[in-house]
Formats: C-alpha cells, structure tokens, sequence
C-alpha cells in the first residue's frame, strides 16, 4: 500500500492524531489511577479507561482513513460510538451507586436508550432506513436519557446527592445535554441538509470527542479522588 504522508495543512487529519494520542495517554492514566481512588469509585475510574482505549483503536483506524482517501470514516465512527457511548452513559449509574444503593433500572434505562439512539442514527446514516426515519428515532433515544438523568429515577435520585459527586453528576448532565446536541446537529446538517462539508463536520466530531468523551472521564477521576480519604490513597 502506498504511504500516505500527513500534510501540515489538514488540520481535519492532525486533529484525528492529536486526538488519538490523548485518548491513548488517558487510557494509561485512567487504569493507572483506578486503584487509588476508593473501591466504590473504581468501576466508574475503569469505564472512563474502557471509553478512551476503545475511542484510541477507532482513531487508528478513523485518521489513516480519512488521510488516505479524504472521506469521511463513518462506519469506524459508529463502532467507536456503539461501544463507547453505551458505556458513558452507565457512569451515571455507577455515580450514584458509588455513594448510596439505587435501582438496576436506572442502569437498564440508560443502556436501552443510548443503544436506539445510537442505532437509528446508524440505520439512517447508512441507508438502511429513511434519514428522516433515522433522525427521528434517535432523537427520540437522546430524548429519553435526557428526561431520565433531568427528570427520572436518576435525575431524582442526583437530587439526593451532595458535594462533590451533586457535582460530578450535573457537570456530566450537562455534557450529555450540550455537548452530545453536537452529534444530531452534525446529523441534520451533514445528511439530511447537505449544508455541512466532511472536512468541518469531522474536526467538529473529533472535537467534540475529547470533551463528551476525555473531560467526561476527567470529572469522574477527579470527584472519586476528591471523595477517596488520604487513608485509602
């Protein structure tokens, strides 16, 4: 195969190397630090290592992709994202589980919607269903864990929790609600608009990767860190 050589100027391919580099290098911090914080934080410390290793092996795949033919890696994008995202949206469970006893259908709830987003975005996307189809149905996924963390058992649950992990869990509220409108609103107008280039929607994506995906897990490391008595460190 023919080598393919970066060029200074496409920042679209320097971004999906910056990238993958940091997520290698949180990997290794996330695993290294999972045993010192306290035990009923290491799961969630864990899927934060899980998230950027998995996200790591993708950008292989996704940069030398995009820098040998220019397109856009989409099938290697949704991989990443099945696996991924599932897995950030369960840290919400693990939160409140680190610091008192809640319902396994709050972890039910969470996977169920994360994976028919992720889904009908996937079938629209890649033609097997209508786009209109496969916006709506996605929508309707990020709808549902949006009113579970804001308003259902979990977001009922959150209201009970105090100091630093109160924080933690509003902080990553935030980033689901915020920084995940990043990936329908890429959606809308990538493929259903036609508005929006490869070249800006994937800088967008790889950015918006490293805040819904490193920060996310940062936040968590932090807050089990804060909360781990100097004892148990």
């Amino acid at each position: 195969m023919k080598n393919v050589i970066l060029q200074s100027n496409d920042f679209t391919g320097v971004t999906f190397w910056l990238i993958s580099m940091t997520m290698l290098a949180a990997t290794v911090f996330f695993f290294i630090e999972r045993n010192s914080v306290k035990a009923s934080w290491r799961t969630s410390v864990t899927l934060s290592g899980l998230v950027t290793g998995i996200a790591f092996v993708h950008y292989m795949y996704m940069r030398d992709v995009w820098v040998t033919t220019g397109t856009s890696p989409t099938v290697f994008r949704y991989i990443d994202w099945l696996l991924t995202v599932p897995l950030l949206m369960i840290e919400f469970y693990f939160i409140l589980s680190a610091v008192k006893k809640v319902s396994g259908g709050i972890f039910w709830r969470l996977l169920i919607g994360t994976i028919i987003m992720l889904v009908g975005g996937y079938l629209g996307e890649a033609g097997y269903i209508g786009i209109n189809l496969g916006f709506i149905i996605g929508m309707a996924g990020w709808i549902y864990i949006l009113y579970e963390v804001f308003a259902g058992e979990a977001g009922q649950e959150a209201k009970k929790l105090k100091g630093a992990a109160a924080s933690c869990f509003e902080f990553c509220k935030w980033i689901v609600t915020i920084g995940w409108a990043v990936y329908p609103l890429g959606y809308l107008f990538g493929y259903m608009t036609g508005s929006a280039d490869e070249v800006s929607l994937n800088i967008i994506y790889n950015l918006a990767d490293f805040i819904n995906k490193l920060i996310f897990g940062l936040v968590i490391w932090h807050t089990a860190k804060s909360l781990t008595p100097a004892s148990a460190k």
